[in-house]
């Protein structure tokens, strides 16, 4: 998948979360929000990708390292305005530009894929990634065509009280060929709302040029959520810890009791290992066959031999033996 890169949107200030740190270095799963997109980014095949920094910029450059180039948007005018940031890192690049938001760490590589393999199988110029929401209020509204293509998206402030009643909304992801791309964002106005200039208005352009938008509905609505509160932080918290302990259990380790069960998912766990509660594993943890975890453990970088029993402990950077 040469010919695909990312472009990850990290540049907001996240008002709402009230905190001296940039919102996609919150830790969700005890990892960085932005490295969780990352991680799905690579794993989905995205090579070459790009980081749009602007709030905290140097904090979140520290963490993005050698992993992907950084665009700078040292004033946020809105998404079309951030991907414009990357046009000069990307000004040679010909292929598909999957644009994602640094702040929805629950996003799945296998989702990425599936996206970006319906996006080259729809020949369409670009493809958004879309879902169905019982309660759409503050997302952007899918407006489909008689074909049932993409039309258009609307965000709340700017929606009709009928439009307002649509339950297929935007997920802030999306698939867009360039050199194309970045050709259409340097023709946006800000003729809206709020002032800004929108990634979505890049869509009813190449609409208006004859090029076929595309939609993909995910069916996992979850996977999309971003967050933007504390309160959301938590909801995505609570989301991934319980995905990490079903992925175990499915995997044959014995969970006794998940709600009092923290495990972050750079953990390892071999089967027919019991974890009892109260128990916090972190960091590069990784535990063998046959043992018994907890209660009350909470271990971080600890490599576990098969067999070995352990209780009460808080046990960091090191390795137990049988």
């Amino acid at each position: 998948m040469a010919n695909l890169t990312a472009v990850i949107l990290a540049a907001g200030k996240g008002t709402r979360m009230k905190s001296k740190l940039p919102k996609v270095l919150h830790k969700v799963g005890g990892h960085p929000m932005l490295e969780h997109v990352m991680d799905a980014a690579e794993a989905a095949g995205c090579r070459d990708n790009v980081v749009v920094i602007g709030h905290g910029a140097e904090l979140v450059r520290e963490l993005v390292g050698s992993r992907a180039r950084i665009a700078l948007q040292a004033e946020q005018l809105g998404t079309g305005h951030a991907v414009l940031q990357a046009a000069d890192t990307l000004k040679d690049f010909t292929g598909t530009v999957m644009i994602l938001c640094g702040d929805t760490p629950l996003l799945e590589a296998a989702e990425l894929q599936k996206f970006y393999e319906e996006h080259l199988k729809s020949g369409a110029a670009a493809t958004v990634m879309s879902a169905i929401m019982e309660d759409p209020y503050g997302y952007g509204r899918i407006l489909r065509d008689e074909k049932g293509d993409v039309a258009g998206i609307v965000e709340e402030k700017d929606a009709t009280s009928e439009q307002k009643r649509i339950k297929e909304i935007n997920t802030g992801n999306y698939c867009v060929e360039a050199p194309l791309l970045f050709e259409v964002l340097k023709t946006l106005g800000n003729d809206n709302a709020q002032g800004e200039y929108y990634l979505t208005d890049v869509l009813a352009k190449l609409r208006g040029m004859g090029k076929k938008i595309g939609g993909v509905i995910t069916d996992d609505s979850e996977m999309i959520m971003g967050v933007n509160s504390r309160r959301q932080l938590a909801e995505a918290e609570s989301v991934m810890r319980r995905r990490i302990l079903e992925r175990l259990m499915d995997e044959g380790v014995t969970i006794m009791d998940p709600a009092s069960t923290f495990i972050e998912k750079s953990v390892k766990i071999a089967p027919d290992t019991i974890i009892y509660p109260f128990t916090w594993l972190q960091g590069e943890t990784v535990i063998g066959e046959d043992c018994e975890i907890g209660p009350s453990v909470r271990m971080d970088n600890v490599k576990v031999a098969d067999g070995c029993h352990l209780e009460f402990a808080h046990v960091h950077d090191c390795k137990i033996d049988k």
